[in-house]
């Protein structure tokens, strides 16, 4: 996998995306002093380079209803790892889903509606899994930080 060279203009490009992906070319050009045209072909090319892998959306969770954030951490057995993943990410209350270091553990952002709701992911449909051996939670209190973007 080829890196591409970012110089000061393309974090400068990366940075006010990433505070506000809907900003316009004409706006990050006033911003930075370069022409709509340049600003379009360089966000082009970070595109093409998979630099920039997609533009989203940030929800917030309490408001659409979903009040209780857990984490969890996953062991499976080694040859269960890739079919226990795979199946979770399916799941819509699984926010995202990471193969981690350790004895084949997978970490795991769960958003729910309530207690109720977890206690039910949790006993019937990740205990359900085979090859599941450990199942480490943690529930979320209070959001300091969350990853919108890198920083560069």
């Amino acid at each position: 996998m080829r890196q591409m060279k970012i110089d000061a203009t393309d974090r400068k490009i990366l940075k006010l995306l990433t505070e506000n992906g809907r900003m316009s070319y004409v706006d990050i050009a006033k911003e930075l002093g370069l022409s709509r045209v340049a600003i379009r072909e360089r966000i082009n090319q970070l595109m093409e380079e998979g630099v920039i892998e997609k533009f989203s959306v940030v929800i917030n969770s309490d408001k659409v209803g979903k009040k209780v954030s857990a984490f969890f951490e996953v062991d499976c057995e080694p040859t269960s790892l890739v079919k226990v993943a795979e199946t979770l990410v399916e799941n819509p209350k699984v926010a995202s889903c990471y193969q981690m270091t350790g004895p084949s553990t997978l970490h795991m952002h769960v958003l729910v509606e309530d207690f109720d709701e977890l206690e039910h992911f949790i006993n019937e449909e990740l205990y359900a899994l085979q090859g599941i051996t450990r199942v480490e939670s943690h529930i979320l209190l209070r959001r300091f930080k969350s990853r919108s973007g890198l920083n560069l």
